[in-house]
């Protein structure tokens, strides 16, 4: 079959590949200021060169196999079509419409091209479409078959415009038809031209077999790949300095354009490295050995790996038991036996991917590797001082250490976050640093800090390593732009997903769909939880290996939930469950075991209101204070753990009456206070309620979910709001957490004698008639059904029960959450609770399911994967989290607008701030749910220099003046006012 517009051409592409051999008169880019334009031709050549290095560098060799097998053909070959493949990514612009955009450079192109241009569309040319239907004429020409959806010419040209963000319908019989191309894309002399280009970039990527299929995976993965080659060649500074070079011919551009490759993909860092073989010791040096249960891991899981291939596996583990540790070894040995290369660790938070990246990185840095940059990738890893403090300085000057003190609430006079975060010019860089470990070189952090390339928020999971919430990568399951491109950054590596458990159905069938990919692209897989239901991990692993091609049912024939505690690996080859040996883990149970004193309260729940309300006894408030007398007497450390932030808030104002303790003794952490501030907190309570700390004499904390999970610290004793059995059992993961390791330390106070029990109290709200009653704004944190189900478990087992851990945590999870929870349908009332739940549960799954793409075995069209046009940021990866930001600032005796109350920091307006100032700004603000500021005023928007920037157009502004700190800002019915000591406060008019 003949190419696009004329026969094939022999000879002629060694002849078109000399100097002069072929015009280059059609661009690609144009610099404004140098004048400079530069070659289409060379440019697709550039992309076929990178497209080659990142193949040899960058991708894995699992991702390698996947792209071969899905092409039918040998590694080399598959190589060689997927430059073919990249490089033509950009023959679109080789079209009238794209070319008359310059037109100094379009009077300069040959006569016979500006002959044939024919009538030029006045609708802009969109590149990849008009590159996927060029180039499907081209492919036909090679001698792709053309057919139906899954045909390789057709799939193909699919992947060729994918590259540009999403994949496009291929119109075999309309728009991509030879005749309709030659009417809007240019006559015989543009089709020939293109038609040379391409045989160009086939001839010199040596792709010399036609492949007779292309799978979905190989072309996601490859589409992939053209998208990062877009980002890497397409920056200015890579195409200029050759636009500017003496003149070649296509054959010699192309031998530069491969070093210059190499170049560029080393200066973004994102070659795969080899972390050495160390000793267990030295890859975790806060451990003197493998418990249990992860010896079980490094003994059994290398056989099971190698024998049966990739697969997944699920570690369900009491908290605090070294889960994160056995997760890093999987690492290891999935990295090492199934061709993935890194590890991608998601966790469903920001807080505990924070503490997730931190892990990371000393863990890679423990293998003293040359570089391997280890990423942060959440909406707001920009306001984590750590993260980026070590990618923009290493002026060890600037680096300051936690406080060893826990600090004390801020005042308008004082505040006990260090003064170099305070009095910071605008635009300075307020940001701490990570203090680099005692003893530690400068130059071994260095080693694993982000820059160039992977320093921007939207390439951050290419990484090798990377932290990353859950919400980062189940983008890749829905039809977003670049989508192929978070699926091939995920692919690479072994996929962590932490606290598995901890999500509602909308982001949990999410998850399953992603798994179904992962499996499918033979991604190995740990699944980490200390409460997961037997229910969620059946449903987990099965819907990976659905993805992997077997065909598990619903519910799947086979148990994949392991013993608790214990690990399940599920093999992709043959979907068998392969389980720790029993003996290990009756030994990792029994060297775990510790026992947990939890007391269920009865208390009246009543809002504090005014300040000096009178707090009867029985209340909330009172209860919280007795229940932590003895801390405030004698000493220890106490958390008290509130459902909502306004309770939080009101617990704190309430201890506060009675505190004769040093102030900087009871603290507040939650989730709105200034960014900065909510940092510095949560940082230094994991630093002093750590394993090293130093740990205060006395401290109570006063917090919300935030420090449930996966947080290595340890409180002596703790209080908590009612909440689900899972979410009990999380937090109490914090409660004398590091028991067995501190034993006859004198970590513990005077108080804790041999013998003491940690105690969990539990604040059950109730009503007049002596039953549950759940405040109304608990029902947004969790479901009504599961509070109360909870309370009626926890009262059936007594006035106090005797928690063995791990070994009775499986069963009070199974009987709140399990799927034939005996709870569920015990009487009338809990039976209602739980139709609504499922009637909300199924709501949500509906809604989660209409935007999911579909699984990889139902894909006909690649088209299929964008049938809807979502942006990353109107695709809901939770129900209510598209929160907005707000930005207090102060109103100054002068006339100006500041950002701290002191006037110090004037409110910067320009419209194109340096990426520290807009990180300086965002480090203040608070996210609210959107209702509260739907009704905002003139005096609520932001500078009008900021409306065109993509972080800064949405914020909304919390003006108040600087002398007034009772100041509340109405936005209808709701009032906001931003207290220096208790963060964001919030109500609602009558």
């Amino acid at each position: 079959m003949g190419f696009e517009g004329g026969e094939e051409r022999g000879v002629g592409v060694v002849e078109d590949a000399r100097f002069g051999g072929i015009d280059l008169g059609v661009w690609a880019e144009f610099d404004v200021a140098a004048g400079t334009s530069y070659p289409l031709l060379f440019r697709m050549l550039d992309d076929a060169a990178v497209a080659g290095v990142l193949w040899d560098r960058f991708l894995s060799s699992s991702q390698r196999e996947v792209i071969a097998e899905g092409l039918g053909v040998g590694e080399e070959q598959a190589r060689s079509l997927t430059a073919l493949l990249v490089g033509l990514r950009e023959l679109g612009k080789c079209v009238p419409g794209f070319q008359r955009r310059e037109r100094g450079v379009w009077e300069l192109l040959g006569e016979d091209l500006v002959a044939g241009a024919g009538r030029v569309p006045m609708v802009p040319v969109e590149v990849g479409r008009s590159s996927m239907h060029v180039a499907f004429g081209v492919l036909a020409g090679f001698g792709f078959a053309v057919g139906g959806n899954s045909s390789p010419a057709v799939r193909c040209a699919q992947v060729v415009g994918g590259m540009g963000g999403r994949f496009l319908q291929v119109d075999v019989q309309g728009a991509a038809a030879m005749r309709r191309v030659a009417a809007t894309a240019g006559g015989a002399a543009w089709q020939d031209l293109r038609a040379r280009y391409a045989a160009l970039v086939r001839y010199l990527a040596g792709a010399v077999v036609v492949p007779e299929r292309l799978s979905v995976q190989a072309a996601v993965l490859i589409a992939g790949v053209g998208t990062l080659v877009g980002r890497l060649s397409g920056r200015r500074t890579h195409w200029l300095e050759a636009a500017d070079m003496p003149a070649f011919g296509a054959a010699e551009h192309f031998t530069r354009a491969r070093h210059r490759a190499v170049d560029c993909v080393d200066e973004a860092v994102l070659e795969r490295v080899d972390l050495e073989p160390v000793p267990f010791t030295t890859a975790h040096p806060q451990l003197k050995g493998p418990n249990a249960m992860q010896a079980s891991l490094m003994e059994q899981l290398p056989g099971l790996v190698a024998r049966y291939g990739v697969g997944i596996t699920v570690i369900a583990d009491g908290t605090g038991s070294g889960k994160s540790t056995g997760a890093l070894e999987v690492c290891r040995i999935s990295n090492e036996q199934c061709g993935a290369s890194g590890v991608a660790w998601l966790m469903p938070t920001t807080a505990t991917t924070d503490a997730a990246w931190e892990m990371l990185e000393g863990y890679v840095r423990a293998h003293r590797p040359g570089r391997a940059p280890v990423t942060l990738a959440h909406s707001h890893s920009a306001l984590n001082a750590a993260y980026t403090g070590t990618r923009l300085t290493t002026d060890a000057g600037d680096r300051q250490a936690a406080p060893t003190t826990a600090p004390a609430a801020p005042t308008p006079d004082h505040t006990s976050i260090p003064a170099s975060t305070e009095h910071h010019a605008a635009g300075a860089d307020d940001g701490l640093l990570a203090p680099a470990e005692p003893g530690e070189p400068e130059e071994a952090r260095e080693t694993t800090a982000p820059e160039g390339f992977l320093r921007s928020q939207d390439v951050a999971l290419l990484a090798q390593f990377t932290a990353a919430t859950v919400d980062q990568a189940q983008m890749a399951a829905l039809p977003v732009e670049f989508s192929a491109l978070r699926l091939l950054a995920l692919s690479g590596k072994t996929v962590v997903i932490d606290e598995a458990h901890a999500l509602t159905p909308f982001s949990h069938l999410q998850l399953l769909r992603l798994l179904g990919w992962l499996g499918s692209l033979r991604t190995p897989v740990v699944l980490l939880s200390a409460t997961m239901p037997a229910s969620t991990s059946n449903a987990l692993v099965a819907a990976y290996l659905t993805g992997a091609g077997h065909k598990t049912g619903q519910p799947p024939a086979e148990d994949y939930a392991p013993a608790f505690p214990g690990w399940l690996f599920a093999d992709a080859a043959t979907g068998t469950a392969h389980r720790m040996e029993d003996t290990a883990r009756i030994r990792h149970a029994q060297a775990r075991r510790r026992e947990l004193k939890v007391t269920l309260r009865p208390v009246t729940y009543r809002r504090l209101g005014e300040a000096g309300r009178a707090v009867e006894p029985g209340e909330r408030l009172a209860v919280i204070s007795q229940a932590i007398g003895q801390v405030a007497r004698e000493g220890g450390c106490a958390m008290v753990g509130c459902a909502t932030v306004a309770d939080a808030q009101d617990t704190y104002r309430y201890l506060q009456r009675s505190w004769t303790g040093d102030p900087g003794e009871l603290m507040l952490l939650h989730a709105r206070f200034p960014g900065w501030v909510r940092e510095q907190r949560t940082n230094w309570v994991r630093r002093a309620l750590g394993p090293a700390g130093p740990r205060p004499g006395r401290l109570v904390l006063v917090t919300t979910s935030m420090l449930d999970t996966s947080l290595d610290i340890d409180v002596d004793m703790m209080v908590s709001d009612l909440a689900s059995i899972a979410r009990l059992l999380q937090r109490a993961g914090r409660l004398a957490r590091f028991h067995l390791t501190w034993q006859n330390t004198g970590h513990r106070p005077s108080w804790w004698t041999t013998g003491h029990l940690p105690h969990l109290t539990v604040l059950q709200p109730h009503g007049a008639g002596g039953g549950t009653a759940i405040p109304a704004e608990w029902r947004t944190v969790e479901p009504a059904f599961l509070l109360h189900a909870t309370a009626d478990l926890l009262r059936a087992k007594g006035p106090e029960l005797h928690l063995q851990v791990p070994d009775g945590v499986q069963d009070l999870v199974e009987q709140v959450h399990g799927e034939h929870s005996p709870f569920a349908n015990k009487t009338a009332h809990l039976r209602r609770l739980l139709e609504g739940h499922l009637e909300r549960a199924m709501a949500e799954e509906h809604l989660s399911a209409v935007h999911l793409v579909p699984p990889p075995g139902r894909v006909s069209a690649l088209a299929d994967l964008h049938r809807q046009y979502l942006t990353a940021g109107q695709a809901a990866t939770r129900l209510g989290t598209l929160p907005r930001r707000v930005l207090p600032c102060y109103l100054t005796s002068g006339g100006g607008v500041a950002l701290d109350r002191a006037g110090t920091q004037r409110l910067p307006e320009q419209a194109h701030p340096s990426d520290r100032l807009v990180r300086h700004i965002l480090r203040h603000t608070v996210p609210v749910p959107a209702p509260w500021v739907a009704r905002r005023g003139p005096q609520h928007r932001p500078p009008a220099g900021w409306s065109q920037h993509p972080l800064l157009a949405d914020l909304v502004l919390l003006p108040a003046p600087a002398h007034d700190p009772a100041h509340t800002e109405h936005y209808g019915r709701h009032r906001l006012r931003m207290d220096d000591e208790l963060g964001l406060v919030h109500s609602r008019a009558n």
